[in-house]
């Protein structure tokens, strides 16, 4: 098994620098339809960092000298803060997570608002970033959408970077990812041995064929990325996957609490692809110190999936379209 992960390593994981815009944008004429591009950003209360990311994208990658990018969407989950109006004035499409596929009531999580992006987007190749980066480069899109263009047995590419963790004025170099060392890495190692390539197998960027991406289930909240590895490998297989360093990710993050929900639902992700059975008890009970005591405080863990796309009637003419 290792030996077929540093095959794959050394042929599925390159650097962005390795597909410069020209090449890309040659490849992208050559596919046609096909090499369409649609940027989905899933936000919440994002409006420090949104407009930058809109705006980069769109100066960079979507002007007539290098039109790589064909459609810019900004899925807003029901923000209460300017997310929606910043994004719009940058150059974004936005629409509301609750106005795609209304007969369904939205749940809350990332994984919902990605599953249903692929109701507003057209784009044959889909790429996901989180909208609260900082400092964002271009290549966080171009680098993970090259190999889609270059590579035709190529179906899903992540990013890798590297993750330092901010806080108080204070770097620490690789200490972001904690959820990722401490939860995911074990898991997929211990189970799916042949994604232990992977750097960065929960981060939010990454690009997938439409054709693809409408046959997955999508788990909800914060199993998304886990779960979507997971599957794409019993779909298509390790070679269908790929990697790109797009050099250094920065963003906001979480508080420790914050980390345990998700990792609860990272693990409920894993342990339904183990042995699709129920959890004895879908909570996550979380303790803060309030004076003298502790106090309990009980989370549900996210356990409700999507099923594939392709699979909900209205997408059907969606997709025809």
């Amino acid at each position: 098994m290792l030996d077929e992960v540093e095959r794959w390593l050394e042929r599925r994981s390159w650097s962005a620098a390795e597909r410069p815009l020209d090449v890309l944008l040659a490849a992208k004429r050559e596919a046609g339809a096909q090499g369409t591009v649609s940027v989905v950003l899933p936000a919440l209360n994002e409006e420090e960092t949104v407009g930058d990311i809109v705006a980069t994208v769109r100066r960079e990658l979507m002007s007539s000298q290098v039109p790589l990018v064909d459609e810019l969407v900004v899925v807003d989950s029901a923000s209460t803060d300017r997310t929606a109006r910043i994004a719009e004035r940058a150059g974004a499409r936005v629409v509301q997570r609750d106005a795609i596929l209304p007969r369904l009531p939205a749940l809350p999580g990332k994984g919902e608002v990605l599953w249903r992006s692929l109701l507003a987007t057209s784009g044959q190749i889909v790429c996901f970033v989180d909208a609260d980066l900082r400092q964002f480069d271009a290549a966080f899109v171009s680098g993970i959408v090259g190999p889609l263009l270059t590579e035709p047995s190529v179906q899903l590419v992540k990013a890798m970077y590297d993750r330092p963790l901010e806080r108080g004025g204070a770097v620490v170099p690789g200490g972001g990812g904690r959820v990722t060392e401490l939860v995911a890495r074990p898991l997929l190692n211990l189970h799916w041995p042949r994604l232990a390539g992977f750097v960065q197998p929960l981060g939010g960027e990454y690009a997938g064929r439409r054709s693809l991406l409408e046959r997955l289930p999508f788990p909800v909240g914060y199993g998304v990325e886990l779960g979507m590895l997971i599957d794409a490998l019993g779909l298509v297989g390790l070679d269908a996957l790929a990697q790109v360093d797009v050099g250094v990710r920065r963003h906001r993050h979480q508080d420790g609490q914050a980390l345990g929900r998700m990792a609860a639902a990272i693990y409920r992700t894993a342990q339904l692809r183990l042995s699709r059975g129920p959890l004895v008890r879908p909570e996550l009970t979380q303790f803060t110190r309030e004076g003298a005591v502790f106090v309990p405080t009980t989370h549900p863990v996210d356990t409700a999936e999507r099923p594939p796309v392709l699979t909900v009637p209205e997408y059907l003419p969606h997709r025809a379209a």
